[in-house]
């Protein structure tokens, strides 16, 4: 369940063709700019400014004027960056989206319709279409060590190679409000995390992930 093509509908990003370069979405990471060099200027003129070197912005997007963008960069259309945003590059940000209010993006990539409105650190990760992180949720995208992340699921150990790897959530998940998303978590499609959570490793797809860690099932999930 770990995989780009378990986790993700790629009719919702334009970072369709990075990742289904690569079998595991962590393994995108490493080129996220290069997809935005190549894919901003073949964007439509009459759709997307270009107001400075390696950002794109969407005509009809709302930027926040104490937004501060740094390239490489694309934020999709009617996608709403508010104040004091901090995006610090390495951001391709798709339609509809919601960065919020004093909210930090790098390196990563937000699938159309995903929300991180409130005090968010969303650094080295991947969001799924229409997913949300609640006020004050973050990625942490280091271990405390300093050693490279490792994915594990049960028994199951996944080496990335990187010291930096944030949270990999699927298509459809909530993250409750104050939640911390541990270095290498992987949420599946249509999974929630209760508020105040340390989550670590994978939560399968449909399941509620709680505060003192069990995982249940969501009875009767439909996904979008």
């Amino acid at each position: 369940m770990m995989t780009v093509q378990s986790m993700y509908d790629l009719t919702h990003t334009r970072a369709r063709a990075l990742l289904e370069s690569v079998t595991y979405p962590w393994e995108a990471l490493g080129g996220i700019g290069e997809a935005i060099m190549q894919l901003g200027p073949t964007l439509d003129p009459a759709v997307y400014d270009h107001p400075q070197e390696n950002v794109w912005i969407a005509k009809n997007a709302t930027v926040a004027p104490t937004a501060s963008i740094t390239g490489p960069c694309i934020i999709g259309e009617k996608t709403e960056v508010r104040q004091c945003a901090f995006i610090r590059g390495n951001a391709l940000v798709g339609d509809g989206c919601v960065v919020g209010n004093s909210t930090e993006l790098k390196n990563v990539i937000l699938f159309d319709g995903v929300q991180v409105p409130h005090y968010n650190y969303v650094g080295d990760s991947i969001l799924g279409w229409h997913s949300h992180m609640g006020a004050g949720s973050i990625t942490s995208n280091v271990k405390s060590d300093k050693s490279l992340v490792v994915i594990r699921d049960g028994e199951e150990r996944v080496e990335t190679g990187r010291k930096k790897v944030g949270a990999m959530l699927a298509d459809d998940v909530e993250i409750g409000c104050g939640s911390v998303l541990n270095p290498g978590t992987v949420v599946g499609r249509g999974s929630r995390v209760y508020p105040l959570t340390s989550v670590r490793g994978v939560i399968p797809a449909g399941h509620i992930c709680k505060q003192d860690g069990t995982k249940v099932a969501i009875r009767g999930l439909s996904f979008r």
